[in-house]
């Protein structure tokens, strides 16, 4: 069961990647756009990042307050994707506050979960 959810985790951290990556790209080459490989990366880490909050019989509590934070950043950075695409595909730029919030709370849920115990 623990080698389960070393995988799960290892996917969590793929879809973070994903998504931090695809960001970063967009942040440094120049074009500062929304990708629907953010939507991936976020799509990934949200569903293994749900998994994770299962009960997998291990020994210890879970952290809902963790999770819930965990989550609720989540649901917010995938607002700003949702509000950005919007804007861009009516030919309106993204604001350069928003976008940059997205890089920086993908990387602060990251933090949370491994700084968090």
């Amino acid at each position: 069961m623990e080698t389960l959810r070393l995988i799960v985790v290892l996917i969590h951290l793929v879809g973070f990647a994903v998504l931090f990556g695809a960001w970063a790209a967009q942040a440094f080459g120049g074009g500062r756009q929304i990708t629907r490989i953010m939507d991936y990366g976020l799509l990934i880490a949200g569903l293994a990042g749900l998994a994770l909050a299962a009960p997998w019989g291990i020994d210890g509590e879970l952290n809902y307050v963790k999770i819930g934070v965990k989550l609720v950043v989540l649901i917010v950075i995938g607002a700003l994707l949702g509000i950005g695409t919007a804007r861009q595909k009516r030919d309106e730029g993204v604001p350069p506050v928003m976008f940059w919030l997205i890089g920086v709370l993908t990387l602060v849920n990251a933090g949370l979960g491994v700084l968090w115990r």
